[in-house]
Formats: C-alpha cells, sequence, structure tokens
C-alpha cells in the first residue's frame, strides 16, 4: 500500500488532471446522445410478445394511431364542429405516415335508399357540411347517438364528444420512432383549427405516448441530474465545511457517469426514461465511496497526522470495504441484466459497470488529489478531536440489545403485513401523472367517450373463407355480448359482423346475421365495391379470409384486470370450435406485468444470494450469516409492506429500486462489519467496538444516507410515476437501512456475540 501511495504521490498531477482530461474525450461523444420513447424499447427482438405482435402487423396493418378528441357542450352537429372535424380528416389522410383516416363525417354509412327500398347506399355519413340547415344536422345526430356502429366509438352517447382516429402505416417505427415527426405534422394541422373554433383538442394513442415518454425523460434527466448534483455539494458542504469536501466527491461522481454514458453511446445506445436517470443512480453509487475515503482522511488529518500520512491510512482502512462494497453494489445492480424488461437490463449493465469505474476513480484519481492539499488543520482543532471523549453509543447498545430487537420486531412485523395488500400494476397510462398532457387526454376520452385502451382479439375460424360461417359470426356475436356483460370497463366492441348484420338490416329488415355463408359473402362484397379507395376492409381480416380481427375499447383499468380480460377471452374461445389471440399495443403492456413481477422477485433474490455468499466468504462466520444478511433483506420487505398500507402499486420503478436498495443498504452493512470486526481482532469489548465502529463509520454512514436520500427524493417531484415510486421507495428504504445497520445490526451482533 505504501508504494502504491508512493506513485501516486509521485505521478500526482499526472493523475489529477489526466483523468478528468481523458473523461473529457470521451465525453465529446455524449453530442451524440439520444432519446427513445418507442414500444419496441421495452422488448427484446427475441420476444415472443413482441414477435407476435409484428406478425399481427404483417397480417392486419398497425393498430397504432393517433387519436384526436374534442368536446362542444353545444354538440357536435354544428357547422363550427363538424368543418373542423372534416378539415383535420382531409388533411390528415394526405399527411405523411398516416395509412387512414376515420370519423363520424367520413364514416361508411350503409342505409337504404328511400325511393328504391331494395337498394342500398354506401356514402359519407355527413357531406356538403356548409350548404345543409339544422334540420339536417339533427337528423344526423339523432342517427348517430343511437346507431350501434359509430355510439360510444366515434361520437358520445350525448352528441356532445367525438373523435378521429388517423392509423399509421405498418412499418412506421420499425428503423426508428418516427413520433417527433409524426406529433409535429399534426399540431401544424391543429394550430390553424385551435385559433378557428377555439377547441380544446386532445391528442391519444402510440405517437402521443411515445413522445410523452421521451419529453419526460429529457425532462427529469435534465432536471434532476442537476438538482441532484446541487443538492448533494450543499450537503456535502455542510457536512464537512470544506469546499474540498464537497466539489472532491462530486467529481468522483460526475467523472463516473461521464465516461458510463459515453460508453453507452459509442455501443449505440439510445437514453430511454430509466437509463435518463444514470447520473442520479451513479451519485448513489460514486458518493458513499468518496465520502468514506475523504472522512476518514479528514479524521487522520484533524489528528495532526501529515498530508500523505493521512491518505495512506484513509486508503489502507479503506480499500478492502470500498472495494467489497463496490463488488456488492454492482452485484445489486448486475441482477437487474436477468430481467426481460430491456429498459431495465440496458440499466442493469450501466450501472453495474459504473459501481467498479467509480471504485477505480475514488481509489486512482481521488487519492492524488488529495495529495495535493497542502492546507494544515487548525491546532485547535486537533486538540479537539485527540481529546474527544469516548462515545456512548456502543454501552447503549449493549444495555439495550434485547429491548432494540423486541421494539423493532414489533415495528417491523406490521410493517410486513403490508405485502399481502400491494399490487402490481404497468398500465402505461399510468405511468404518468395526472398533470401530464397524455393521461389528461386519455382520462378526457374515457371520460366522455369511449375506453381509450384497445384490444385486438383476433379470432381464427380454423379453415379459408370461415369468417363468412354464419355460425362463426354468431359465435363472435355471443362473445360482445358475454365480454361485456362480464366486464363493464369494455365500452365499445367492433368488426365486419356489425357490418354483416347493418346490411342485413337495410335489405331485409332484421339486425341480425344472415343464415346462409352466400348471403354473408354477398354483403361483404357490395360492402367492398362500395367502400372509397384507402377505406377497404382488409384490415379486418386476412387474406385468406380465415381469420377475423375484433377491436374492444377498454376503459384504463390496472393491469391485473387487464390480465383478467384477457385471460377470460383466451378460455372463453377454448370451447368453441375456434381460437383467439389477443393483441395490440395494450395486450403487450399489460403481459409485459409478469416481467416486472419477475424483475423485483428474481432480481431481488437473486441479489441476496450472491451476497450472502460474499459476506461468507468476507467473513467467514456461517452462524452469522442471517444476522449479516437480515439488515440489507428488511429494507426492502418494509419499505414494500409500507407501500401495501399506503396504496402505492408495484410498477417497473419499484422493481428496479429492489435491487438498488439491496446494492447501496448493502454498503452501510459492510463498512459497519468490517470496522467492528477488525476492532474485535484487536481485543476492545462489544461496547468499545461498536464506539469505534459509529467512529470510523458512522459518520460517513449518515453524511451518505442524508445525500442520497435527499437526492432520490427529488424524484418525488416527477412527472413519470415509476420515477416517483423508485424515489419514494428509495429514499424511505435507504432510512430504514440507516436505522436498521446503526441499531438493529449491532443489537443483534451484542446478543449473539455476547451469547
Amino acid at each position: 500500500m505504501k508504494k502504491y501511495i508512493d506513485f501516486l504521490d509521485k505521478f500526482k498531477w499526472v493523475v489529477a488532471i489526466g483523468v478528468p482530461l481523458l473523461v473529457f474525450a470521451l465525453a465529446s461523444n455524449l453530442k451524440h446522445l439520444e432519446m427513445d420513447g418507442s414500444y419496441r424499447i421495452w422488448f427484446g427482438e427475441d420476444s415472443k410478445t413482441l414477435i407476435d405482435y409484428d406478425n399481427f402487423r404483417k397480417t392486419f396493418g398497425n393498430d397504432d394511431a393517433v387519436i384526436i378528441s374534442f368536446k362542444d357542450e353545444n354538440g357536435i352537429f354544428n357547422k363550427k364542429a363538424l368543418q373542423s372535424i372534416d378539415n383535420i380528416t382531409q388533411k390528415l389522410w394526405k399527411t405523411k405516415y398516416i395509412a387512414r383516416v376515420d370519423s363520424i363525417t367520413n364514416y361508411q354509412y350503409v342505409h337504404s335508399d328511400p325511393e328504391v327500398p331494395d337498394d342500398f347506399i354506401v356514402e359519407d355519413f355527413i357531406q356538403d357540411i356548409q350548404t345543409q340547415d339544422e334540420a339536417y344536422f339533427e337528423k344526423r345526430r339523432e342517427i348517430a347517438i343511437n346507431d350501434s356502429l359509430v355510439a360510444d366509438g366515434f361520437i358520445s352517447r350525448d352528441g356532445k364528444t367525438t373523435m378521429i382516429s388517423a392509423r399509421l402505416t405498418p412499418k412506421v417505427n420499425d428503423d426508428s420512432d418516427k413520433s417527433a415527426e409524426i406529433m409535429k405534422l399534426v399540431n401544424e394541422i391543429l394550430a390553424p383549427e385551435i385559433k378557428r373554433t377555439g377547441y380544446k383538442y386532445h391528442l391519444n394513442g402510440g405517437p402521443p405516448l411515445n413522445q410523452s415518454f421521451v419529453q419526460i425523460g429529457t425532462s427529469d434527466a435534465t432536471t434532476f441530474t442537476p438538482l441532484v448534483l446541487i443538492a448533494s455539494i450543499i450537503l456535502l458542504f455542510l457536512l464537512f465545511h470544506r469546499v474540498s469536501g464537497s466539489l472532491i466527491p462530486i467529481a468522483v461522481v460526475i467523472f463516473t457517469f461521464m465516461t458510463v454514458l459515453s460508453v453507452q453511446v459509442l455501443l449505440g445506445y439510445k437514453l430511454n426514461n430509466f437509463t435518463a436517470n444514470l447520473p442520479v443512480f451513479v451519485v448513489a453509487i460514486g458518493i458513499a465511496d468518496a465520502v468514506h475515503i475523504y472522512i476518514i482522511w479528514l479524521m487522520y488529518k484533524r489528528e495532526g497526522q501529515a498530508n500523505k500520512d493521512a491518505v495512506f491510512h484513509s486508503v489502507q482502512k479503506n480499500m478492502l470495504p470500498v472495494f467489497l462494497t463496490s463488488l456488492t453494489t454492482a452485484i445489486g445492480f448486475a441482477t437487474l441484466t436477468i430481467s426481460k424488461v430491456i429498459p431495465v437490463l440496458t440499466l442493469g449493465i450501466a450501472t453495474a459497470s459504473g459501481a467498479f469505474l467509480a471504485f477505480i476513480i475514488s481509489l486512482f484519481w481521488m487519492p492524488a488529489v488529495l495529495l495535493l492539499i497542502k492546507k494544515d488543520v487548525k491546532a485547535k482543532e486537533v486538540e479537539k478531536v485527540v481529546n474527544k471523549k469516548p462515545f456512548g453509543y456502543g454501552a447503549f447498545i449493549v444495555r439495550n440489545d434485547k429491548k432494540i430487537i423486541a421494539i423493532t420486531t414489533l415495528i417491523f412485523a406490521v410493517l410486513t403485513v403490508g405485502l399481502f395488500k400491494v399490487k402490481v400494476d404497468s398500465n402505461t397510462i399510468r405511468y404518468f401523472d395526472k398533470s401530464v398532457d397524455i393521461r389528461k387526454s386519455t382520462e378526457f376520452l374515457m371520460e366522455n367517450l369511449t375506453g381509450p385502451m384497445p384490444y385486438e382479439i383476433i379470432v381464427d375460424s380454423g379453415r379459408k373463407d370461415g369468417i363468412k360461417d354464419p355460425e362463426f359470426m354468431k359465435t363472435v356475436e355471443r362473445f360482445y355480448e358475454e365480454f361485456q356483460e362480464k366486464f363493464p370497463d369494455v365500452r365499445h366492441m367492433s368488426s365486419l359482423i356489425d357490418t354483416v348484420k347493418r346490411f342485413n338490416y337495410v335489405l331485409d329488415g332484421k339486425e341480425e346475421i344472415p343464415d346462409t355463408q352466400e348471403l354473408i359473402a354477398q354483403y361483404l362484397l357490395l360492402y367492398s365495391l362500395s367502400l372509397p379507395q384507402g377505406m377497404e376492409i382488409n384490415d379486418k381480416m386476412d387474406i385468406d379470409e380465415q381469420k377475423l380481427r375484433v377491436t374492444g375499447r377498454i376503459n384504463i383499468v390496472d393491469t391485473s384486470v387487464d390480465l383478467e380480460m384477457i385471460n377470460y377471452a383466451h378460455d372463453w374461445w377454448k370451447d368453441t370450435p375456434y381460437t383467439a389471440s389477443v393483441q395490440g399495443q395494450t395486450a403487450m403492456f399489460a403481459y409485459m406485468q409478469s416481467d416486472v413481477t419477475d424483475t423485483l422477485i428474481y432480481s431481488l433474490s437473486l441479489a441476496i444470494f450472491l451476497v450472502s455468499i460474499i459476506m461468507l466468504i468476507i467473513f467467514k462466520r456461517p452462524k452469522l450469516l442471517w444476522v449479516f444478511v437480515l439488515p440489507n433483506l428488511l429494507p426492502v420487505m418494509l419499505v414494500v409492506g409500507l407501500m401495501g398500507w399506503i396504496g402505492i402499486n408495484i410498477d417497473i420503478g419499484v422493481a428496479i429500486a429492489g435491487a438498488i436498495i439491496i446494492g447501496v443498504a448493502v454498503d452501510a452493512t459492510i463498512h459497519f462489519l468490517v470496522k467492528y470486526f477488525d476492532a474485535r481482532k484487536r481485543g476492545l469489548n462489544l461496547a468499545d467496538s461498536f464506539d469505534e465502529v459509529l467512529r470510523y463509520a458512522g459518520r460517513a454512514i449518515l453524511f451518505t444516507t442524508i445525500i442520497l436520500s435527499i437526492a432520490f427524493s427529488l424524484f418525488a417531484f416527477s412527472t413519470f410515476t415509476p420515477n416517483q415510486n423508485f424515489g419514494i421507495v428509495t429514499a424511505s428504504a435507504l432510512i430504514i437501512a440507516f436505522v436498521v445497520d446503526l441499531l438493529l445490526l449491532p443489537a443483534l451482533l451484542s446478543v449473539t456475540e455476547r451469547d
């Protein structure tokens, strides 16, 4: 160790200047840093969910669309509102990346000709808006609000709210996310309409959702990273009363995350809503190492040691625990790589590498910088530290160990009950705070018109032309009825059977499915021939007319309810001669719930297992292993239990928090145990050993807990709900971990070691 410090002392200027220069050279690549908010980033390319969805799009086209909705309190059926709908519809038809546009004005209305009752007409529902009178609009209103094909679809039952659906071309986002470009084009169309009408147009669908992910991810990264760094600098200065105590630990953190981000760019990764917060995660990784090294260096300086000796003793005392904590922190983060949720996996890789990088910078660059500090500690300060009286902490622990265990056990038992109350939810709309436009727009659509979350149910008749079989169509109709009866959140169902029933009503007076396949085939042919270009029905069935697409519009519900509905649909069709699958982006994110749950359970279990192995290797005390592991497991269990009590659902943010809490909380445990066993080896009794731990590790543990809990709690102000939950959960868990490490852990050691 002495040779290492001599080396650093000899080349301190080279190291102190060379490391930042190298980091800044790498950081030149950050100009190529990009954000990606596409739905595809959540799934691996070999994901069955993604493969099934891509196959669905190849057959039926895209389910992704821009949904524009608005409300007129006087009713939609007036010239101003209908002209606005028609203007937007016509312009969207001509817009890049838009394959099809549907609205109340171009809805293909099937009806009979009053002058020729045996004939039928298929035409735009609203025509020649500016030349029509009030009677025409009132008649159209009465038809629309009582038409099952459009009511609760394009128009609300009260006739006041409507929507325009602009479906995207099938492969629009395959190579790169075009959401920003699409939204720019849509906003250019809406701008003159907003000025002319004064309506508030609400935007839903894939592009607005993707753009919201990007905007909030960018906003959080550019807001919380500076806030966390500034808060950390202020707190470090208040704790150390030294500029170097603020700037050196923060420099370690900055160099670490700049390097990690630069490597991410070089490897071709794009940022997402989780990796955008990588700098803040690195604060959690790097700050603890730097604070422990700095605080011990400062302590030895205050005891009157020469600067080089203080650096030597600080590095010597911290080398093993800092290495071990970096290893366990890296393990905690690395366990996230088992997740099937790709943003979580990439975050795990980046943060695990950041843990080792922070270790290298802390024990290479930081000592070199400390060796440059020539300012001595004042004599009065030295005298104050040397003559400081012993702590009473150790005696308190030994005297009250069983009481501490009993009280904490009672508190923890109450909180743990909440584990049985907690729910998992990965609904994408609820990922956004209620103040975010995409969530407000989606809730507006749900409250005023229809379900904003589409299900695409693909029913396979089992044979070519099978969808024209009357028995098949009647089975689909029965599914409609039973599905909506079972789940009130299913607001609207639609497919080609609605068109067939409408034709039968127009030509035969009965709105029901015909009894012959020939008649059904005739109706579909007549309908196809009557449609304008671009409004074909090939997105409603496959080319062999074997599979039928049924679209359900569903309210925003918990993911568990989504899965219940999806499983019900699968099970319902198992009792028929046909098969069905539920596709679409809503279903994709519902399927992801199990991945979120697995991330929390498996990564947490793996982290605990690996940390246990490391602690067993380090301390070689199998009988005390449970004492070593318990303080790291309890904070996660207790904070998740607390979530159950206060009603916070487990989402991806919480799933990530579990592994991070283990990785960070174990740092304090290792520093405590290393210094405790070192004191015991030197013959100190229990009380004196605990006092020494508090002296050499207690303040650093306290300081890092304060800094990290405040830093992470800032995420509570994010408008991205997983970030909010991550911040609340992590800050709470670190505070719990601090209490556990400085009260329960020594109390357990006191009882077991004394016995």
